[in-house]
């Protein structure tokens, strides 16, 4: 999943791809690259981000979807907690909903979704982005964001819409220490179990693999290609990344070699 954010202060991309000129052609040159999934996004969810009205997400996202979904039959999702977004977005030929609050800021939208015969991926956070980074506790990371995502996926089935078009997102770095974090890595298969859903995971770039390079301003490029091989390795359906080409490149060496020198393409 190649990611978009039409946003003016997103945590690592923010104010690139604004224009939709710019955010469309680069959502080509993703899907080009091999993304198979291009996640178009245009509300900030970094940690102690502020929201914005649906109009002013509606302006930044749609003209986005439409160019894209003209020029490629890749699949796009519209990452959005808001169900008037949700529509329009869908309308304009997104078949994913992509919701940081697993359908709970906007309960209308599960409405959307099921209406439309959408996909829909739920995340787990701990609170809101403002306040999800204050001391964020657990007593079992993995059990915890398992059992929550669980019920999440018994409201939505619960709702009508089929449980073969919902996927689970843990939440890496949403109210989650470095530790949290690793543990989450390290327990996608156990959440995969709990849920009966694929996992789709996004540590592209994000803070926690500074903390463990022991450098917040390093380039954080190679060492999210390194935390996505370790959720592929157990067991990830997933990964929503910046940078498409050079986790390709790993994916493919590392079937390769699994598969005794086959070419994956």
């Amino acid at each position: 999943m190649g990611v978009i954010n039409v946003t003016l202060d997103s945590f690592s991309d923010g104010g690139l791809f604004v224009e939709h000129d710019a955010a469309i052609a680069h959502g080509l040159l993703l899907a080009e690259q091999g993304a198979t999934i291009i996640d178009v996004g245009g509300e900030s969810t970094r940690p102690g981000s502020e929201g914005i009205s649906e109009d002013e997400e509606l302006q930044r996202v749609i003209g986005v979807i439409r160019g894209i979904r003209a020029a490629s039959a890749t699949l796009i999702s519209i990452d959005t907690t808001k169900s008037v977004v949700a529509e329009a977005a869908i309308e304009a030929g997104a078949t994913l909903v992509n919701d940081v609050t697993a359908c709970t800021l906007d309960p209308r939208i599960i409405d959307v979704i099921r209406d439309a015969q959408a996909d829909v991926c739920i995340m787990h956070m701990l609170g809101t982005p403002r306040t999800m980074q204050d001391n964020p506790q657990y007593d079992d990371v993995v059990r915890e964001v398992g059992e929550y995502l669980r019920r999440r996926v018994d409201t939505l089935v619960e709702a009508g819409i089929a449980p073969e078009r919902i996927a689970v997102d843990p939440g890496i770095g949403f109210g989650k220490t470095t530790a949290h974090n690793c543990d989450l890595l390290m327990g996608i298969a156990a959440i995969a179990e709990v849920t009966d859903c694929p996992v789709l995971v996004g540590v592209s770039r994000k803070r926690f693999l500074g903390d463990l390079l022991g450098d917040r301003d390093r380039d954080r490029v190679q060492a999210s290609v390194a935390a996505g091989l370790v959720a592929f390795e157990h067991g990830v359906w997933g990964l929503r990344v910046h940078d498409v080409a050079p986790h390709i490149d790993a994916l493919k060496v590392l079937l390769g070699i699994r598969h005794g020198g086959t070419v994956h393409p």
